[in-house]
């Protein structure tokens, strides 16, 4: 949730001003609130920026009241939701039942979902898609993202990171998924120690949670994206 309609399009159009003039640019995700998709949709239509969602209804139609589909956001122009993340775990109860109903029908869509995992990650990527059939050619993200790191201002170590995403990547291999997804950090990343993570072959992205409400930080992250892109090509 977080920003409303009106500041959520001035936080798109901040991050537009950001990018502008930059070749070299990492994918940027944006992922406002229900009520500010369409709105921020607008803003961003004929940029770089994509557009995702916070949440996801796992039914594809019929007499949900309050739910929004995949196909819902996928009309107005989503291309990313994010799935299970802890507080959605932790306040709504989302167990790995509904996690896996809500990625099928993302992918159905034709929308990549964001999985969110904790601790225990390789089991909850296990459980939210072994009975699934993924699509050949859709895409899937994971982020690992351990609960206590999450708005704490205590992000984890980048070596624990990258053991972490090792044990979700031979998931992903099991599952024969590996090279249909990405495997992202979430947890009180900013633009001090977005680089320390980046640079990290493991870590193919960073999920910014309370950092990118604030447009200083966000243009540190993004800076530091561009930063390893380019050392990369050297």
């Amino acid at each position: 949730m977080n920003l409303g309609v009106r500041e959520s399009v001035a936080q798109a159009r901040g991050v537009l001003r950001l990018i502008q003039g930059k070749d070299v640019l990492p994918t940027l995700v944006i992922c406002p609130s229900f009520t500010a998709l369409a709105e921020v949709r607008k803003v961003t239509a004929r940029s770089r920026i994509e557009l995702g969602a916070q949440h996801v209804g796992p039914e594809r139609e019929g007499a949900f009241t309050g739910e929004v589909s995949a196909q819902q956001l996928h009309d107005i122009g989503v291309q990313y939701v994010i799935v299970g993340h802890s507080e959605r775990r932790k306040i709504f109860h989302e167990d790995d039942a509904l996690i896996a109903d809500q990625l099928k029908a993302a992918f159905t869509a034709g929308i990549t979902p964001i999985l969110c995992v904790g601790e225990d990650s390789a089991a909850q990527v296990m459980h939210a898609l072994r009975h699934l059939v993924v699509p050949r050619r859709a895409r899937l993200i994971v982020a690992y993202e351990p609960t206590w790191a999450i708005g704490t201002g205590n992000a984890a170590q980048p070596a624990d990171v990258v053991t972490e995403h090792k044990l979700i990547r031979d998931a992903l291999k099991d599952l024969k998924l590996d090279e249909q997804s990405q495997i992202v950090y979430g947890g009180s990343v900013d633009a001090e120690n977005a680089y320390s993570f980046l640079r990290e072959p493991e870590i193919e992205g960073v999920l910014v949670g309370g950092a990118s409400l604030k447009i200083h930080e966000f243009q540190g992250i993004v800076g530091a994206a561009c930063d390893v892109i380019a050392a990369q090509q050297l």
